[in-house]
């Protein structure tokens, strides 16, 4: 059983669209994700901007991956480097703490990803 950064069963972050390295929803990770896709994250349109001027356009779809391309608003598994560096950058989206993979932990603080708790 894969574990959140709560220690607690790690939940779905997003199905629809697809989500996640594997692409099954969840923010899981394995030794080949070079990105670790472990921060299950709604993305603002700030951090859109902000990903798309690092080179990494959300927003456009790729319909060969079946990637309808992100709105404001949509949930995602982001890469744990790209949501540190959002964060520095004063870009980070909220996130999910029950969909976020434990693995988080080992780049970043519970204390620092709570800050970004999404509002419920």
């Amino acid at each position: 059983m894969e574990l959140n950064v709560l220690n607690t069963p790690l939940q779905c972050c997003c199905s629809s669209p697809a989500t996640g390295y594997f692409r099954d929803g969840f923010c899981r990770t394995t030794k080949t994700d070079y990105g670790t896709h472990t921060v299950c994250a709604i993305v603002t349109k700030e951090f859109l901007e902000y990903s798309a001027s690092k080179g990494n356009v959300l927003t456009t779809p790729i319909p060969h991956w079946n990637f309808p391309g992100l709105q404001p608003g949509d949930k995602w598994c982001l890469c744990i480097s790209r949501w540190l560096e959002a964060e520095k950058a004063g870009k980070a989206p909220y996130i999910i703490l029950e969909a976020t993979h434990i693995k988080s932990l080992q780049y970043t603080s519970l204390k620092v990803l709570k800050q970004y708790t999404y509002p419920i």
